[in-house]
């Protein structure tokens, strides 16, 4: 029993040594020297996000007497560089171009209609002057037998009395009535003109909302697609989604400024100077640093709910480009002063 328990104490260790010899040590983890790592400065930290100083919402158009969705048929891609008055999107414009097709065939019609309301009434002014005139004769033609009455007998003198009278009857008559269709042909002239007007409206709005169903970049820059609702899930918005008007479809901004929005505490004011400079460090680039500058300070502080500590905003302005910086990226603000913040 002795000898046995020696042999099973010598094959556990001969085991113990092949495991040794087999599994090579691991190396152990090496960092970076310090020399290849960006050095940022000491001075106020602050978190902020990474904001355009140009850009622009674009929003789904809102269409008068059209059904509130849309289809859409064009859009450009994320990341897309686009110049100013480029399309940025187009929704399907079938209906608005129908009634644009529709009001301007009415608009002509009524056009017609007043053209030919117009030699209508100026043919009824000229058949009135002209009774007018006959009338006004045939007073003085009865003036005229009146004054030669003297050396008529009685009857016809009479008669010429009443020949003066019916020719002034007829005259006051229509003086009156010729005025009131005077009056009545301004009238349905008027309605004609009003109605013209209105169809002339009805057509500038279909061809306008023709036109606003077709985007067209405010300012040169970049689009990035915004993420929006639609057929149960949500993302970026697709060529032939039907969309509401005023949801979020894309925005363009200038990537050659951007700026930094951040939160300063007011205790940490007093750093705040017209010579205040910031280094900024994205948190999804952290080997990349980037001077920036001071544009404005909220004066006035607001703190959180429930919270003692009062902060204020502040706008960075970063120097320089970096295809790397692109809005709402989170990023840490090291505030500094004149030359403190480094090359």
């Amino acid at each position: 029993m002795r000898y046995l328990g020696v042999f099973v104490a010598a094959a556990a260790l001969a085991g113990c040594r092949n495991v040794a010899a087999s599994d090579p040590p691991s190396p152990a983890p090496r960092t970076p020297p310090a020399a290849d790592r960006p050095q940022v400065p000491r001075g106020v930290r602050a978190t902020g996000k990474i904001r355009a100083v140009r850009e622009y919402a674009v929003q789904v158009p809102r269409i008068e007497g059209q059904s509130p969705r849309m289809t859409l048929v064009r859009l450009a891609a994320s990341g897309a560089q686009v110049q100013k008055d480029d399309v940025l999107a187009e929704f399907d414009r079938t209906q608005q171009i129908d009634n644009a097709r529709e009001a301007l065939a009415k608009y002509e019609d009524l056009r017609h209609q007043v053209d030919q309301k117009k030699a209508e009434n100026r043919s009824n002014a000229e058949k009135r002057a002209e009774e007018m005139a006959l009338a006004k004769a045939e007073l003085a033609k009865a003036k005229i037998q009146l004054r030669i009455a003297p050396v008529l007998g009685q009857i016809k003198r009479l008669q010429n009395d009443v020949k003066l009278e019916d020719a002034a009857t007829h005259i006051a008559s229509l003086e009156k009535s010729h005025a009131l269709r005077e009056s009545a042909d301004a009238a349905a002239l008027k309605i004609l003109e009003l109605k013209t007007e209105r169809q002339r409206l009805a057509l500038e709005r279909a061809e306008r909302n023709a036109e606003r169903l077709v985007l067209k970049a405010p300012l040169a820059g970049m689009v990035a697609l915004e993420n929006t609702w639609r057929t149960g899930s949500i993302g970026p918005a697709q060529v032939g989604d039907q969309l509401w008007g005023g949801q979020a479809l894309l925005r363009i901004f200038d990537p050659t400024e951007m700026e930094v929005s951040t939160q300063i505490a007011e205790p940490d004011a007093a750093a705040m100077s017209a010579d205040v400079r910031a280094v900024i460090s994205l948190d999804a680039y952290p080997d990349l640093l980037f001077k920036a500058r001071l544009i404005s300070a909220n004066p006035v502080a607001s703190a959180d709910l429930g919270s003692p500590i009062k902060r204020f905003t502040a706008r960075f302005r970063i120097e320089g480009t970096d295809p790397h910086l692109m809005p709402d990226l989170s990023a840490a603000v090291v505030i500094t002063r004149g030359e403190e913040a480094g090359p």
